[in-house]
């Protein structure tokens, strides 16, 4: 991602007038400055001073002056490991190595996944997934706790906090869980109040995609300002990033592409609506669809439809099973055509694709790629250099999960 840096001679060349219009002074250029340096040394983890000044492009003594100032106010340290290639040991810097810990985690009523990170966001110990059967909220709750303090046994003198991406609608301002899909409950939840009240820790939480967001975000390189994150698993779920920023709409409902209605005269959603994405296109939709079918051929065919699982029903499409082949060719077809609205409306021409459903390869992602063909903002030759990146998230589920933790990064830069 390319970060943009601001100087006084570019604040010169605008003219007063335009400064005054804008906003801009010195101190804001070099707020924005401090924010720069400070959001490369979180995707880098360490870098020296000559590095910050090729990203930033902003000189060394002028590079140096905000480091002083980041070093003395205590939000980075100085280490006199080189990083220098000429052999000019100026030292490094990273975040300090001494703060909290962040616990990551992503949570169903099924599973909580969960990796731990020091204070620079670096993974400390393995990657878990732990399956939970929560009948209530205070289950779930109990479940997220127990992860926590046996990761407290572990750690006994260092503060280790919380962040939780929640699947499901999320209100990440008052940490309430409003809607779980697969949750037997359908009452709000505030999970951010009741865990800081029981467990003494900050707590912060957001929607899984928004997950899925932030790390492609901050750890990503080959992400741009504006990209999509689509998420196509027991549901269908997406997360935006415009201009460089998660956008979550006024109603944190942003990115629900699963209810955008595919067909008015389809099946019953359990938002209450008719013939939406997730009733054709999700992972169970086509089991719900695979079922059916089964049960009407019980001795047609090696599949149980009682039994049934995800893995399963992939397996079966990569073995060439006809109907199989049918039902995920029209789910990518129905995904692609939402997706074309998305783009065209949006004018995002990069996204990435996780979940389940990736299993199906790389034959179900061009069957998308087919549909939004091209938008009429996209210049590029369709043929050869097409500016519309549709790809599979390179990120591991470690990495992924880890992406929630960045709420503090952003929220701690939001203050810089």
């Amino acid at each position: 991602m390319q970060l943009k840096v601001l100087n006084a001679h570019a604040i010169k060349l605008t003219g007063f007038s335009e400064m005054q219009s804008s906003g801009l002074n010195n101190q804001r250029v070099r707020q924005l400055n401090r924010q720069t340096v400070m959001k490369l040394v979180w995707q880098h983890k360490l870098l020296s001073k000559s590095q910050f000044s090729q990203h930033t492009g902003l000189s060394i003594p002028a590079v140096s002056n905000i480091l002083e100032e980041l070093v003395n106010d205590g939000k980075l340290s100085h280490s006199s490991e080189n990083l220098s290639k000429r052999g000019i040991n100026s030292g490094s810097y990273q975040i300090p190595p001494d703060g909290d810990f962040i616990l990551c985690m992503n949570v169903t009523p099924t599973s909580i996944e969960s990796q731990l990170c020091d204070a620079q966001l670096s993974p400390n110990g393995e990657f878990e997934r732990m399956q939970v059967n929560a009948s209530t909220p205070q289950a779930l709750l109990a479940a997220i706790e127990n992860i926590w303090r046996n990761q407290c046994k572990t750690w006994p003198k260092k503060t280790i906090n919380l962040a939780l991406g929640i699947h499901g609608q999320v209100d990440p301002v008052t940490g309430v869980s409003q809607t779980m899909p697969q949750a037997p409950w359908r009452e709000p939840v505030e999970i951010k109040y009741l865990l800081e009240e029981k467990l003494g820790v900050s707590v912060r939480l957001d929607n899984d995609c928004v997950m899925l967001a932030l790390a492609e975000k901050w750890q990503n390189p080959a992400s741009r300002q504006d990209f999509c994150v689509i998420n196509v698993d027991y549901g269908i779920g997406s997360s935006f990033v415009i201009n460089g920023q998660i956008y979550r709409g006024s109603l944190y409902g942003s990115g629900q592409i699963g209810h955008t209605i595919v067909n008015p005269d389809g099946i019953a959603c359990d938002c209450g609506r008719y013939g939406c994405l997730e009733t054709v296109a999700s992972l169970s939709a086509l089991k719900k669809q695979a079922r059916i079918w089964l049960k009407s051929q019980p001795y047609s065919s090696k599949l149980d439809p009682e039994t049934l699982t995800s893995m399963q029903l992939i397996a079966a499409w990569h073995d060439g099973n006809e109907q199989v082949r049918r039902w995920v060719d029209n789910s990518a077809n129905a995904i692609g055509l939402s997706l074309y609205n998305f783009l065209n409306i949006l004018n995002i021409n990069q996204i990435w694709f996780y979940g389940r459903s990736c299993g199906f390869g790389d034959e179900w992602l061009a069957t998308i790629d087919r549909q939004i063909g091209f938008t009429p903002f996209d210049h590029g030759d369709v043929l050869k250099n097409k500016a519309t990146q549709i790809n599979f998230g390179p990120l591991n589920r470690t990495q992924q999960v880890m992406g929630i933790g960045y709420l503090y990064v952003e929220s701690m830069l939001e203050k810089e």
